[in-house]
């Protein structure tokens, strides 16, 4: 890995630049074309999946609450989250639901952060999760595991804390919650200290080339230090730094705090101690692929191939359109793109390059729905003859970023996580600073869950770091 000198700007580092763009065609395909393999055994003692959902749907109990609230008052001019007009829906969410504002506000970051509900604009829609949520238990895992990787989101450090020491413990979470895992039962608090006071040594060791948190290059300069690396913040504010964590992951039910006789200790529950192996062995919840189609709704009929390679996805495709109307198939398909599910939507434009000619009008006017709009051009590029591998020039800058952040997306719900590092290559910017800067601009509905799940995902430290106080800024309406 090439380290970068200590004059040398954040979006200059080549750990931070993109590799070569790849064609948003493929990055596309590439949801569909996940390898296969026997998922590993979950360790002896874990709870059936059945169990962690209905534990998964204990924590987020009141945000499910509130998101559906704010399915039926999608109408209201605000939602209950923050900015202008969110005090009265506050209000009429507390009285309706038996909460408190307070309560209100916790509950509504929880269902943002794990997938429940969308805003467009002032209006809260209820995401895809939402809707599976009583008959889909790898949807609620996912919802939970997402709010799993944001807890430091919902539970965030006090004010005065040097941003920084605060993205080191992020950094270094790992290990600890990697010892919890091993240790099978209660770990005490000063030992898990130990651990995250090592480990952040180690972090500062790999990084002594680069000067310290936040200082820029100009102000070292001016120090007259321009040769050696600014001293690091100390670890005296370790502790405190602890505690906020353990509380910010037992506040996401990954763990919990109780007094012992010989001091505090930390315990995954099954849902944490499930989640760590998921993250440590690098798997995703894998879905069945009902064998045969022909009968199913058109969104079930895409979940179906949703783990299929392009040749027999296009086989079941046309054998379920040969079942029906097309002019009926269409609609079906372009209602289901109209969906949440970022995943089910280019595979139903995939399924619609099958139906070819038939479909182009429809399309064609799905072109004014901006959620539709980059597909919809994809699609007609592609009919009219453009190579797929070209036909992404027909997209402006910000229909391109859009459609990286639904595809991203898409990802982070089905995929694995390398999966979505490597959906890095696809984008258009040069470095990840501006890409940065961009997805924030385009204003998708899904982006701070992308950029939570890609900070969670990336090995990069450094990478990770930036998309985490990305996606901290998103989520808070910062710049």
């Amino acid at each position: 890995m090439t380290s970068r000198k200590p004059d040398e700007p954040l979006a200059r580092n080549s750990r931070l630049r993109l590799v070569r763009p790849r064609a948003l065609a493929t990055a596309r395909r590439a949801v569909t074309t996940r390898r296969t393999r026997p998922a590993p055994r979950p360790p002896e003692g874990t709870p059936p999946r059945a169990e962690l959902a209905r534990q998964a749907r204990h924590v987020l109990a009141d945000a499910v609450r509130i998101a559906r609230w704010a399915a039926v008052e999608r109408s209201a001019t605000a939602a209950p989250g923050s900015g202008p007009g969110a005090v009265p829906a506050q209000e009429r969410a507390a009285a309706a639901l038996n909460l408190t504002p307070g309560q209100i506000r916790a509950g509504w970051d929880r269902a943002r952060l794990a997938g429940l509900v969308e805003l467009h604009g002032d209006t809260a829609r209820p995401g895809w999760r939402l809707h599976a949520w009583d008959r889909d238990d790898s949807a609620v895992l996912r919802g939970w595991v997402a709010l799993f990787d944001a807890w430091s989101l919902v539970h965030p450090a006090a004010e005065g804390v040097e941003p920084s020491a605060v993205a080191e413990v992020v950094e270094a979470l790992p290990q600890v919650l990697s010892l919890l895992q091993l240790s099978q039962g209660p770990v005490l608090v000063p030992t898990l200290l130990d651990l995250l006071g090592q480990r952040v040594e180690e972090l500062r060791e790999e990084r002594c080339e680069v000067p310290g948190a936040e200082q820029a290059p100009e102000a070292t300069e001016a120090a007259g230090t321009t040769d050696a690396p600014a001293a690091l913040p100390g670890t005296d504010g370790l502790p405190a730094l602890l505690d906020w964590a353990l509380e910010g992951l037992a506040a996401v039910g990954a763990l919990t705090l109780d007094p012992g006789a010989e001091g505090r200790h930390a315990t995954l529950t099954p849902l944490g101690n499930w989640a760590v192996w998921v993250k440590l062995e690098q798997i995703c919840v894998a879905a069945q692929s009902p064998a045969g189609n022909i009968e199913q709704s058109a969104e079930d009929m895409l979940r179906g191939c949703a783990r299929l390679t392009p040749g027999p996805a296009r086989a079941e495709y046309r054998a379920w359109l040969a079942a029906r109307t097309l002019s009926s198939a269409v609609t079906e398909l372009l209602t289901v793109a109209r969906g949440e599910d970022a995943l089910l939507r280019g595979l139903a434009f995939e399924a619609l390059r099958v139906v070819g000619a038939p479909a182009e009008a429809e399309v064609r006017a799905t072109v004014a729905e901006p959620s539709l709009r980059p597909y919809a051009l994809l699609w007609l590029a592609e009919y009219e003859g453009a190579d797929p591998d070209d036909a992404q020039e027909v997209l402006t800058r910000e229909e391109s970023t859009w459609l990286w952040v639904d595809t991203a997306a898409a990802v982070a719900d089905h995929g694995e996580s390398e999966l979505l590092v490597r959906h890095l290559d696809s984008a258009v910017q040069g470095t990840v600073p501006a890409l940065l800067d961009e997805i924030r601009a385009v204003g998708h509905p899904r982006t701070v869950q992308v950029l939570v799940a890609l900070a969670a995902a990336h090995p990069d430290p450094a990478l990770a770091k930036a998309v985490r106080r990305a996606a901290f800024q998103v989520h808070t309406g910062g710049a």
